[in-house]
């Protein structure tokens, strides 16, 4: 029983050391020193129409004005802001005249964001933005606050015409940090890479359902030196080499195809998610079963073929 009161007291003690730690440390945090111009966390704890009230730890809370949160015109403090966020932010004065520390997002992110650029950058991490506009030969797209560029060669698997560009405002797409030049700011996003990749995969897991044997029909997409590309269909194609097009030899796929022909082809192998097809392999069956097919003639004897009969088939 008294061992059972030491614990108790012991841990009391404990609690009590403990909570009174924590509390010194929030009073250190909230008599800390700060200045103009250095970049602070805190936490949204309010969100107004024309302003943030930021949660510092300190003495007196943040304010952020409407017009110290982002460079994005598509921005909207209602939706973009909530409480509980974690946010950065530069101090622009330790008082409003109101007790407050009038802070900048938008200032914080030219100091912080092209760090984090740089890091997005190396590692190739995908990140989403909305984009905002059409712009000569590209979109535009904010990231962090920061106005970056996504040409048209970069945003989709093909090229994207500039009548088209207006059609991506108001979408969101997966991209990538491929150019961060924070002297000139100049940043460039990507979202080709990922589409290549994802197109890739699902190719993948197209090409392993099709097995060596497959018999097809297609459309010639394109005839090259070396042979022809057939389109399957859901995304699928594959080569038939100049050398599998037919029995005879041929110098060049156009002199036995044309681009938009439906064509017979046989997958023959199948190697790196590569289909190999084949017209010659078909031609060659076909060859063998009329090779092989035989005439039987039925009587009630022996089965023979004599010069009369031959005759008298042949209406002599």
């Amino acid at each position: 029983m008294e061992e059972k009161n030491l614990k108790e007291v012991t841990n009391a003690e404990n609690e009590k050391v403990e909570s009174m730690d924590d509390y010194a440390d929030v009073i250190e945090r909230s008599f800390r020193k700060l200045e103009v111009g250095d970049v602070v966390e805190g936490v949204v704890s309010g969100v107004e129409e024309t302003r943030v009230t930021v949660d510092l730890d300190y003495y007196a809370p943040g304010i952020i004005m409407l017009e110290d949160l982002s460079d994005d015109p598509h921005f909207s403090i209602r939706n973009d802001i909530h409480a509980g966020d974690k946010i950065s932010a530069t101090i622009k004065r330790m008082d409003d005249g109101k007790g407050n520390i009038l802070l900048s997002k938008k200032e914080a992110n030219k100091i912080l964001a092209w760090d984090k650029f740089k890091q997005l950058k190396e590692s190739g991490e995908v990140v989403s933005v909305k984009i905002s506009e059409a712009v000569k030969a590209g979109v535009v797209a904010y990231l962090e606050g920061v106005r970056a560029f996504i040409p048209a060669s970069k945003l989709a698997l093909s090229f994207v015409e500039e009548a088209d560009l207006e059609s991506y405002v108001g979408k969101t797409v997966d991209v990538q940090v491929i150019t961060v030049d924070e002297e000139d700011s100049k940043l460039v996003l990507s979202a080709k890479e990922i589409l290549r990749k994802k197109a890739d995969e699902e190719r993948m897991t197209k090409v392993s359902n099709v097995e060596v044997g497959l018999v097809t029909e297609g459309t010639v997409e394109s005839l090259q030196n070396y042979g022809a590309f057939v389109d399957l269909g859901n995304g699928l194609s594959g080569l038939v080499h100049i050398s599998q097009i037919a029995n005879q030899r041929i110098a060049h796929p156009s002199s036995v195809l044309k681009v938009g022909q439906k064509v017979k082809v046989k997958v023959i192998a199948i190697k790196d998610g590569k289909l190999s097809l084949s017209m010659k392999a078909l031609d060659d069956v076909m060859a063998k079963e009329i090779t092989e097919e035989e005439i039987e003639y039925k009587s009630e004897g022996e089965a023979t073929t004599t010069l009369a009969d031959l005759l008298k088939k042949a209406g002599f």
